[in-house]
């Protein structure tokens, strides 16, 4: 067993609020993308309110950002989950409901196994990101780094 886990966080700007129409078909898609997570070798832990989803969450004080934090074995893990087809199905869409990035929207973090990252942990990890570029601290699936020596 490892002593550290993988943190991520991906937020998303959406194009009007989560219950219109607009993003009906995202929303609708939320159980099978949870589940695949859920049910991925390497997924450890995921941000979720009482009905399994996490739209409710908030970050940088903006209701328009939603948040996806989760916890995973290793990158390896997180990649199999992002290139999952079903996962990919719903990600060739994201236009259709969230504009287009300016800025980074994920970033990549070490923890220690057991560690449940919280959205403001999440937050000064992005902020970090784009502050510095990738660090040890705060990195991408580009531009990867090890975890911690024990």
């Amino acid at each position: 067993m490892t002593s550290y886990e993988l943190a991520q966080v991906n937020i998303s700007r959406m194009l009007e609020p989560v219950d219109s129409p607009l993003l009906a078909d995202f929303v609708a898609a939320l159980g099978r993308v949870n589940a695949l997570a859920d049910e991925a070798d390497g997924f450890v832990w995921r941000l979720k309110e009482d009905g399994g989803y996490a739209t409710g969450f908030r970050i940088f004080d903006d209701e328009w950002l939603l948040v996806n934090l989760s916890v995973w074995r290793d990158p390896k893990a997180l990649d199999a989950y992002v290139y999952h087809p079903e996962h990919r199905a719903v990600m060739r869409r994201r236009r259709e409901w969230f504009a287009r990035p300016t800025e980074a929207m994920t970033v990549l973090w070490w923890v220690p196994a057991g560690h449940r990252p919280t959205p403001q942990e999440a937050q000064q990890k992005l902020t970090l990101l784009r502050a510095e570029g990738p660090t040890p601290e705060a990195f991408t699936m580009r531009t990867l780094f090890e975890p911690p020596a024990v």
